[in-house]
């Protein structure tokens, strides 16, 4: 068994559609970055790549490679999952945090586990997302930005 931790940021901006947890979100803002900038997927595939030792995503799809230019998150979380089945491993668990003042997660929650779920070959109790806020402190508390952090538990396949 392996274990690893993602976090990432991204900043709220407007004229960018809200990407979560590979779903879209009505907001009024988007997340700004090199791709849909999905935070919750990005610490998603940084957990795993860290459990496999293999770095994080900015080593294998850099912002700098303009093929990654505003891809869907759930192409790359695809191509980690071809990489963590290559190493002989799948999931055990996931367990994951979104944090935003707004909007609110918890009618996207189940939605966003499927589609996660899906996406890494596992049943959906295996994989779990909460979400919170920051009590108003820091720049997530500001709504200048929303975080996210994983944490996955791989195991060797049978």
């Amino acid at each position: 068994m392996r274990i690893g931790i993602g976090y990432d940021v991204h900043k709220l901006v407007e004229g960018r559609k809200l990407i979560v947890g590979g779903i879209e979100i009505k907001h009024n803002k988007g997340l700004l970055g090199h791709s849909d900038a999905d935070v919750l997927i990005h610490a998603i595939m940084d957990s795993i790549l860290g459990a496999l030792n293999l770095g994080d995503i900015g080593k294998l799809f850099p912002d700098t490679d303009m093929a990654y230019k505003d891809i869907d998150s759930k192409i790359l979380l695809s191509r980690v999952y071809e990489i963590m089945v290559s190493k002989g491993y799948e999931i055990g668990n996931l367990d994951s945090v979104v944090a935003a003042e707004k909007p609110k997660f918890k009618d996207y929650i189940e939605e966003m586990e499927g589609v996660i779920a899906n996406i890494l070959k596992t049943d959906i109790s295996n994989i779990s997302i909460k979400a919170t806020t920051t009590e108003k402190l820091g720049f997530v508390g500001r709504k200048e930005g929303i975080s996210a952090e994983a944490v996955v538990l791989l195991k060797e396949k049978n």
